[in-house]
């Protein structure tokens, strides 16, 4: 058979011959576009059926008059755990967002009318599988209460308790908070905290400690992230305020299987750099790695281009405090008791699901260590699952690896296909 093989891409035709001509980076981007296309068609299908049944749904709704509603403008805080759900921000090609269940529970208790005229603003969006214990959304929503009567917080709607009726156990409205008509739950965020959640195995915590202490101040994070330059994400300094690595339980410090975690707190993160930033210190806490790779990463001008390493897994990250000025949460008694419940069902699953699988590797690890070959050393720490990607047998060190395409490489091709715009010599985002 002598059949011409095509890719289609953006509309353009790529023959059989031009892909020998292909990198093998390029020949692995255009499988994950094709990879990512079939997993969007499935999903744009699966999410037809799913809006036609809701359609129904919306129909056997009462009509709601909102034009003789009083509104008011508010900030509500919501925890969610992410691992099920494909992200927080509502995406065309699945229905499986945070953002997806927390209005369609705003618009099904008639708190809004729909997103559109909402007035919404969200504090920050976190990728497929994080969760969040602060994600602050601010939004118009519909009051009990008239503008002369909005300091009487105890008569108006229990929002937290009415969304929390509808929603998944794993989303859940903690308080809310009056806020003035110009308050932005994005632009108003003073500070945001991520926490990393991670077994101690047999790292090297106080060589992890010394090396985030260099994360702290300004710096140029280019090499500490995913540059999203598509989107016209050109400016990577960022100011990290503080850093700290602790032990979840005070009490259980040396064993194995003592969990800690990382607190990183910034006013601003980039794209996927809490992870970036972990996957380099783990490397650091198993002694693959010196703290002084944070220094070289850093010095851009010395190192350009980020050199290929493996960011760390995306289900231990929680976007856990967003700080306001002059917020004061309210927090009702019957709904907070409410969401604790919620939240201790599903501690008390994981927990058996845990101990469980602890008895189990009990029982293996003394078969192990009685079939075990003295020769053979299993050198792998406990949280190596948490560093994605393949590991090789071999291996290299960072600064001595190959390296991503440098931020101004990235500018021009972009630029050449029209998605940002140099101007003066400063690239600028088009209106797309």
């Amino acid at each position: 058979m002598d059949q011409k093989v095509c890719i289609k891409k953006q509309n353009k035709s790529i023959e059989f011959e031009e892909l020998e001509k292909c990198t093998k980076e390029e020949l692995i981007e255009r499988i994950k576009t094709l990879s990512a296309h079939n997993t969007q068609l499935k999903n744009i299908i699966a999410k037809t059926v799913d809006n036609s049944n809701r359609q129904v749904e919306h129909k056997n709704l009462k009509s709601f008059d909102f034009s003789k509603c009083n509104l008011r403008h508010v900030a509500l805080k919501i925890f969610y755990l992410g691992w099920d759900y494909k992200g927080y921000v509502t995406q065309e090609d699945t229905t499986n967002t945070i953002e997806h269940y927390i209005f369609e529970a705003l618009i099904r208790t008639r708190l809004i009318k729909d997103r559109t005229s909402s007035n919404y603003h969200r504090c920050g969006r976190t990728d497929k599988g994080v969760s969040s214990f602060a994600q602050t959304i601010s939004i118009d929503v519909r009051s009990s209460l008239t503008k002369d009567e909005h300091d009487r917080i105890d008569n108006e709607i229990n929002y937290c308790k009415i969304l929390n009726k509808v929603l998944p156990d794993n989303i859940q409205c903690i308080a809310w908070s009056p806020v003035n008509a110009s308050f932005s739950a994005r632009f108003d965020c003073k500070t945001r905290t991520y926490k990393y959640f991670f077994p101690k195995g047999n790292l090297d915590i106080e060589k992890m400690r010394l090396a985030s202490d260099k994360l702290l101040g300004t710096h140029d994070f280019r090499n500490f992230c995913k540059m999203d330059v598509g989107n016209g994400v050109v400016e990577f300094i960022r100011n990290v305020l503080q850093v700290d690595i602790y032990p979840v339980n005070e009490n259980d410090l040396t064993q194995e299987y003592s969990m800690y975690a990382i607190s990183i707190k910034g006013k601003a993160f980039l794209w996927h750099q809490i992870r970036c930033i972990m996957g380099i210190l783990f490397l650091i806490g198993q002694n693959k790695e010196e703290p002084s790779v944070i220094d070289e990463l850093f010095d851009v001008k010395q190192n350009p281009r980020k050199p290929e390493y493996n960011m760390a897994n995306e289900i231990p990250l929680n976007l856990f405090c967003c700080e306001y000025d002059d917020i004061k949460w309210h927090y009702n008694e019957e709904s907070l008791s409410q969401v604790i419940d919620k939240l201790n069902t599903i501690w008390t699953y994981s927990a058996a699901k845990e101990s469980m699988i602890k008895e189990m590797v009990r029982e293996l690890n003394e078969e192990y260590l009685r079939v075990k070959t003295p020769e053979l050393q299993n050198d792998k720490y406990l949280g190596e699952c948490l560093l994605q990607g393949v590991k090789s047998r071999k291996y290299t060190p960072i600064m001595k690896r190959p390296t991503c395409d440098s931020l101004e490489d990235k500018i021009k091709h972009f630029a050449k296909r029209n998605r940002i715009e140099v101007i003066g010599g400063e690239p600028e985002k088009l209106n797309m």
